[in-house]
């Protein structure tokens, strides 16, 4: 495949119907900037998509699903980009191997650029055979050798003899129209190669981080066939628990066994009385029966567990009903035009966190947990926490506040000042949101926004949209010191000393702990909870 054929490949993976988008002309874009030009743009971009998409736009706000990469002001722009691959890149860089061969296309292409006019003069028939001499040599070598291993011995005087003609030639009067047509030649060139490998490196990291590793699928597998072939009994009769309004009920959406099962083990383990813990893991269909056994065949202290397949679900909303697929929290990076601001990544409710209350039904409190979180303290305190009448019980980001996104939020009356808000560690008040009807919310502002884009945003945009609207007045702020710590998924900057004293350890952004690509020194902190005894890790390299 040539670099052009490679280039469409990955223009159309990166870039093609991802997702649905609102488009702006430009006309409105310029018009809505004279109207609102004291306020900083903010871009709030959907992770994991790769590569760009379109956007909505105006002065405030910038929202695109597209798939970008930040620091110092090109960092920012790299990140802005190409979201974490820029800050994977950084900490992952090495030294330029084949540094020689790169000097010695530089020094060919220079003497290419002179030799036309040097070979004009009839008093330099000695410096036009050194320059062609010179060229062939190095067309010669490059027809051998690609890597500074494969180059012939004394290279470094070849390149020396090709730097000194060059040098005699500079003294000459030349065409200055052939030598600015080839050296414009090498920078485009290089311009064009080096974004060429940008993007490559950048689609192969989303590539990477996105796609089940190997031996993952192959756990899931391996519990799915020995679940049919298991005579042993899957469903042990805990129905009291489940819905026991007196226990501390856990809700954990996810679609990989082993980081639920982090979740939950770690969960157990900092508690004080693991008896009064009752998980719900909820899953799709493709993992379902591999979470059965698995929970089946690791016991966790006295807890009890439950798994339910989204799928299979009866719910008593037709609405919610229609669209019953399991997804993960959203997650999104946020970035201010102004160099001093940091990137910031967040992330936040699916659509499918709107069917707790009618999922379960009995119960007046539950802690949601991402399945990227790992606990390291007893979260007992949890239950007794008065939120003063507010549903959701969650970490807040006040450096971007519901007012930098008026534009996105639309015309919805709502606070200004309202700090935007994080999944992750979620304590949910069911019966206060019963009493509010936060899911007819919800709803009405996903049929709204559906309305005013007609269709074409993405269900995710709208999720976001509607969230933060269907919450504001309704979050009630956790202390991030004490209860969570984000970042764990991107930030390679986490101090180690921060760490050890949080709750709650928020692994959000690509690099996943139990990926190849997740930031070793992290995570340490996670796989102290992954139980390695099971006999199905080692026969799938897990």
């Amino acid at each position: 495949m040539t670099k052009q054929e490679l280039a469409g490949v990955l223009t159309n993976a990166s870039g093609e119907a991802k997702r649905g988008h609102i488009l702006k002309s430009a006309a409105q874009e310029n018009q809505e900037g004279k109207e609102t030009d004291t306020q900083a743009r903010i871009h709030v971009v959907q992770q994991p998509l790769p590569a760009s998409n379109i956007s909505r736009r105006d002065s405030s706000v910038e929202v695109m699903e597209q798939m970008k990469g930040g620091g110092d002001e090109s960092r920012k722009a790299c990140e802005l980009k190409y979201g974490s691959y820029c800050l994977w890149r950084e900490e992952h860089r090495e030294e330029l191997k084949d540094s020689m061969v790169k000097k010695l296309k530089d020094s060919l292409f220079v003497a290419r650029a002179y030799y036309p006019t040097i070979a004009k003069l009839p008093t330099q028939d000695q410096l036009s055979r050194e320059l062609k001499q010179n060229i062939q040599e190095l067309e010669r070598i490059f027809s051998e050798s690609s890597t500074d291993a494969d180059l012939p011995p004394q290279i470094e005087k070849k390149l020396e003899n090709m730097l000194a003609a060059i040098e005699k030639a500079k003294k000459f009067p030349v065409d200055c129209n052939n030598v600015d047509k080839k050296l414009r030649q090498i920078f485009d060139m290089t311009e064009d190669e080096a974004n060429f490998h940008m993007k490559q490196s950048a689609f192969l990291y989303q590539l990477a981080v996105q796609t089940m590793p190997k031996s993952l699928h192959c756990l899931c597998m391996r519990l799915t066939v020995e679940y049919f072939k298991s005579k042993v009994d899957k469903e042990l009769s805990l129905a009291e628990k489940y819905s026991d309004p007196t226990l501390q009920h856990y809700v954990i959406f996810s679609n990989n066994v082993l980081a639920s099962s982090v979740v939950i083990n770690s969960t157990v383990v900092n508690s004080r009385e693991s008896g009064n813990l009752v998980f719900h893991v909820l899953t799709d269909r493709e993992n379902y029966f591999a979470m059965k056994l698995w929970f089946f065949r690791n016991t966790y202290r006295e807890a009890t567990i439950e798994v339910l397949n989204v799928e299979d679900l009866d719910l008593q909303d037709p609405d919610m009903t229609t669209s019953l697929h399991l997804s993960l929290p959203l997650e999104f990076r946020l970035s201010s035009t102004s160099a001093d601001d940091k990137m910031q990544y967040i992330s936040i409710f699916s659509h499918l966190h709107y069917i707790l209350t009618d999922v379960f039904k009995g119960l007046e409190k539950v802690v949601v947990l991402d399945h990227d979180v790992v606990v390291q303290r007893d979260l007992s305190a949890l239950w007794t926490l008065n939120m003063e009448g507010k549903v959701n019980g969650a970490v807040e980001v006040c450096s971007l506040r519901l007012g930098q996104l008026k534009n996105f939020l639309g015309k919805s009356n709502f606070n200004i000042n309202s700090c935007v808000w994080m999944s992750g560690l979620n304590v949910i008040d069911l019966g206060r949101w019963r009493e509010l009807g936060l899911t007819e919310s919800y709803k009405q502002f996903v049929r709204e926004r559906q309305k005013v884009s007609k269709g074409e945003e993405s269900m995710d945009s709208v999720t976001l949209h509607a969230s933060l609207l269907t919450f504001q007045e309704q979050v009630y702020a956790l202390d991030s010191e004490t209860w969570a710590l984000s970042g764990l998924g991107h930030d390679y900057g986490v101090d180690i000393g921060t760490i050890k004293k949080v709750a709650v350890l928020h692994y959000n952004g690509n690099m996943k702990p139990w990926l190849e690509l997740g930031i070793p020194k992290y995570k340490k902190f996670w796989k102290k909870y992954l139980n390695q005894e099971d006999g199905f890790l080692s026969q799938c390299n897990v």
